[in-house]
């Protein structure tokens, strides 16, 4: 037998308890096929010689949004401005070199960091030169536009209403300012969408290389095709002509929307009511390009305050913007989302519910209880994305519904203090928990939400273990894990919660070779210095993928 890769000279954590270290392994046919001295003798195609470096599983982000961290790196990043000057600078020198008809497309805005306000759209107007503006908060739940962009939408149009689970933002004087929160951002959306599906394979491209650097060799891409999340109606297709052209590099599950499904009508004896045409679903598709949960959005942002509480945000008896929702806010009617997501799981689909505030989570938990009651479906495992505010009482009712939460960790070293502030001492050790759902036996996925935050495996590592916020605050110090479970939430966490718990996530026969070679092992780093690691090389599939130093050579 001839290997594709040999891997050696490697200090190999593979994470399966069986076997958990190595310093040789063999690839064939995109799967490893042997340990040490199982392989060492035999001839192989291309040999990596990692001289000594730490290999380790792939990393797994179980929820990011590829398409548009892909678009932005071509867009405007306002991410460093840190006053409300910086911003209209910024705008300013961008439409200088725009045709005067442009759109100016931006992303990275955090009014946190802006000493909480917002741009105003009179400002834009005249930074921008008349041309419309977009800029997308880093939340995704809010953005702020200008002039141009609302008359189009008809917002500027006395009595205009806001639309259902969003709201247009009004100055004291009563016109609109230019922010538009959670749905209400399809204003805008409905003038620049759908992108072309060649402009979405190129973001995915871009992203995709770029995760390469990190680590990373797999992701779920957390909603497509519809409502605000999603870029084109046919954004599969783009993924699909990605993988065609050579230009999705890392492995894919894809979220769709849960605008996208429709009521189908199958035989009597199905339970299939609502779903895709053809009636794909969760699963749909192979180890490379697959159809993961459907994404239903119940709430929020805890940034925006627009996350639904049980109880006030803390500092703020009345919204940010001036309307009186200081527990936040559903993104839809409560028991039509309920509906949504009993339908969903009925028809044979794994639901992925957005739920940041505890009022989400319970709306989640209840709809979940609804649906097994319904319909039971032993194995299958419900997500609670972000999972941000999770009360003691709500804990003991994942485990009872098998619950998969999907918190970021990554969010505390980027915006904690402002997640703290918002929340008051209390709540914020209910948030964006770790150990608590470990205790209770659950799968906990790395993930990052990128590009709401800089989603670099390594350092959301550290802060799984560090639990410090941007200014070394401690956040919830008590949901701290060791780096070992930190390692494992990346690789076999991710993909236990993505479906692929028995074709990845850790270096054994059998499963599939993605892997990730760093230049120090995190196990044996300081905790402070974990997101200071290198990646030295990237495998997937037996595939050197990202290989600067050139490590892997031909036999």
């Amino acid at each position: 037998m001839r290997l594709d890769l040999l891997v050696r000279n490697a200090r190999i954590r593979t994470l399966d308890p069986e076997r958990p270290a190595a310093s040789t392994l063999g690839v064939l046919n995109g799967v490893v096929v042997g340990l040490d001295d199982d392989v060492a003798g035999l001839p192989a195609r291309r040999v990596l010689d990692a001289g000594g470096a730490a290999v380790l599983p792939g990393f797994n982000d179980a929820h990011c949004h590829t398409a548009w961290f892909g678009l932005t790196l071509t867009q405007l990043d306002v991410s460093a401005a840190r006053t409300l000057d910086d911003v209209y600078a910024a705008v300013a020198a961008h439409a200088d070199q725009l045709a005067p008809d442009a759109w100016v497309l931006g992303a990275g805005l955090d009014h946190t960091k802006l000493g909480g306000r917002f741009p105003h759209r009179d400002a834009l107007d005249r930074a921008a030169g008349g041309r419309p503006v977009w800029l997308k908060h880093t939340s995704g739940h809010a953005c702020v536009v200008n002039t141009p962009v609302l008359r189009a939408a008809g917002a500027l149009d006395d009595g205009f209403p806001d639309p259902e689970g969003g709201h247009v933002s009004r100055d004291p004087d009563g016109r609109p300012d230019g922010l538009l929160e959670e749905t209400a951002q399809r204003l805008v959306q409905q003038q620049v969408l759908p992108y072309p599906v060649e402009t979405v394979a190129d973001a995915v491209d871009a992203a995709t290389r770029h995760y390469l650097t990190e680590g990373v060799t797999s992701f779920t891409e957390a909603g497509i095709g519809g409502g605000w999340i999603g870029h084109t109606p046919v954004e599969l297709g783009a993924y699909q002509l990605a993988r065609d052209t050579g230009r999705l590099h890392t492995r894919a599950q894809l979220m769709a929307a849960s605008d996208t499904l429709h009521p189908l009508t199958a035989h009597a004896d199905d339970p299939v009511t609502l779903g895709l045409d053809l009636g794909m679903r969760t699963g749909f598709g192979d180890d490379r390009l697959s159809l993961g949960p459907v994404k239903i959005f119940l709430d929020g942002s805890l940034l925006g305050r627009t996350a639904a509480m049980t109880e006030p945000f803390c500092g703020c008896p009345r919204h940010v913007s001036g309307t009186a929702r200081p527990t936040g806010y559903f993104q839809g009617d409560a028991d039509a989302m309920t509906d949504l997501v009993v339908g969903a799981h009925r028809s044979g689909w794994t639901v992925a519910a957005h739920a940041i505030g505890d009022r989400a989570v319970d709306l989640a938990l209840d709809a979940f209880a609804r649906a097994h009651k319904e319909l039971p479906r032993p194995g299958v495992h419900h997500r609670i994305e972000h999972a941000g505010i999770v009360r003691p009482d709500q804990l003991a009712r994942f485990a009872a519904l098998g619950v998969v939460p999907v918190p970021q960790h990554n969010f505390l070293h980027t915006f904690g203090d402002a997640m703290a502030e918002r929340l008051g001492p209390e709540r914020t050790t209910w948030s964006y928990r770790m150990r608590s759902f470990l205790d209770l036996g659950l799968p906990v996925p790395g993930s990052s939400d990128r590009p709401v935050a800089p989603g670099a495996p390594l350092p959301a590592i550290q802060s799984m273990v560090t639990r410090l916020t941007e200014t070394g605050a401690p956040y919830g110090p008590d949901e701290s894990v060791p780096v070992l479970a930190a390692l494992r939430a990346w690789t076999e966490g991710s993909a236990r919660a993505t479906g692929f718990g028995d074709r990845k996530g850790r270096l054994a026969p059998g499963l599939l070779a993605d892997l990730t070679v760093l230049d120090g092992d995190p196990v044996h780093t300081a905790p402070d210095r974990i997101g200071a690691i290198r990646v030295l090389a990237t495998v997937v599939g037996g595939r050197p993928a990202h290989d600067p130093h050139g490590l892997a050579r031909d036999a």
